[in-house]
């Protein structure tokens, strides 16, 4: 039987206190980049977090790590809703890109913090970290209009490309910022999606 004495609780008192502390600095890097993302430094982070400046430099070493892990954290949400989205069809894609445009509204000026100077395809070749969860949320709804549409399987990585440009947070932000509602711009931006993928696919095809 395994000890289940003091140093094991100790241990893992200290295993959740690291991931507490962790979550801490994730969400209060989260709330400064949306209401003071001039402000953004670790030591601001770490006072709205309630720690320690070197505390925090225990978990990220730079501002750029603890941002880009703040973003892909919004990415994991995105991908759990992605997979957990019971429906089917361009269904899927418009229900997965509602949630993907709500997402924006709440964090959205915080993930355009992060722009790569490498292109997505390019990205998606090497398996950046970022770019390979985009696919896992996006590579069913894809595939699903892809066949709504009788696309070949072939273009998926194209598509994926086309879903990358259209819907970029900061475009989706100057949308509702121009006064459209969140079902607006995904109507719009889904319909303007499926045009440029039957476009995309006709003049591959020629």
């Amino acid at each position: 039987m395994k000890s289940t004495g003091p140093s094991t609780g100790r241990s893992r008192g200290l295993r959740q206190d690291a991931v507490r502390n962790r979550n801490k600095l994730l969400d209060a890097a989260g709330h400064l980049l949306v209401t003071e993302p001039a402000s953004v430094s670790m030591p601001r982070v770490a006072e709205q977090a309630g720690l320690s400046v070197a505390t925090a430099y225990r978990y990220f070493s730079t501002l750029d790590e603890l941002i880009s892990a703040y973003v892909y954290s919004t990415i994991v949400e995105l991908r759990n809703f992605s997979h957990d989205c019971p429906k089917t069809g361009t269904g899927l894609f418009e229900a997965v890109a509602a949630e993907r445009v709500r997402l924006v509204r709440t964090h959205g000026v915080a993930t355009v913090q992060v722009r790569s100077r490498q292109g997505f395809l390019a990205r998606l070749r090497a398996r950046d970290q970022v770019i390979t969860a985009v696919r896992d949320i996006w590579e069913r709804p894809i595939r699903a209009v892809m066949r709504h549409l009788d696309v070949a399987d072939e273009h998926f990585d194209h598509a994926l490309f086309l879903y990358n440009i259209m819907f970029d947070p900061r475009d989706i932000l100057d949308l509702i910022g121009e006064g459209l509602d969140e079902a607006a711009v995904v109507n719009r931006l889904a319909q303007a999606y499926y045009g440029a993928l039957r476009g995309w696919a006709g003049a591959a095809s020629r």
